[in-house]
C-alpha cells in the first residue's frame, strides 16, 4: 500500500523536530552537568586547601568547558530545528542571529579557557629547540 504523497515529508519533519528537541535537552544537560562537575571540583579543592586564585581559575575553566560543549549541542539543535520547519527567510535570519550569538559566546569561552586567541596557539610554544 502506498502512503499519501505528503506522509513521508510529515514523518521526516516530525523526526527532525524530535531530534532537535533531544539535542536541546542534551545541551542543557551538558551545561548542568558541567556546572555540577565544576562545583564538585571546587569543593574538593577547597577541602584540599588550594590557593584561592587557583580555585577561582580552575572553577571558571571547568564551568566554561561545560558551557562550551553545551552550546555546541544547542547550535546543532537550532540548525536542525530550522530545517524541520519551513525554511523561510525570516526563520533563516533568526537562525543566523542565534548561531552568530552562540558562536560569539563559544569563541569568548574558548579564549577564556585557553588564555589566548585560537590562531595564536602555535606562536606561544617558544623558539624551536636547537641541535
Amino acid at each position: 500500500m502506498d502512503e499519501p504523497a505528503g506522509m513521508g515529508a510529515v514523518w521526516f519533519d516530525s523526526a527532525l523536530h524530535w531530534i532537535a528537541l533531544a539535542l536541546e535537552a542534551a545541551g542543557v544537560a551538558v551545561i548542568l552537568l558541567g556546572a555540577a562537575v565544576a562545583a564538585a571540583a571546587l569543593a574538593r579543592d577547597l577541602l584540599a586547601g588550594g590557593a584561592k586564585s587557583d580555585l577561582y581559575r580552575n572553577f571558571r575553566t571547568t564551568l566554561a568547558r561545560g558551557i562550551l560543549l553545551g552550546l555546541e549541542f544547542l547550535v546543532a539543535a537550532d540548525i536542525i530545528g530550522t530545517v524541520a520547519v519551513e525554511p523561510t527567510l525570516g526563520n533563516l535570519a533568526t537562525l543566523a542571529l542565534i548561531v552568530a550569538i552562540r558562536t560569539f559566546l563559544s569563541f569568548s569561552l574558548e579564549v577564556e579557557i585557553e588564555g589566548r586567541l585560537p590562531w595564536r596557539k602555535g606562536r606561544d610554544a617558544g623558539p624551536p629547540a636547537g641541535p
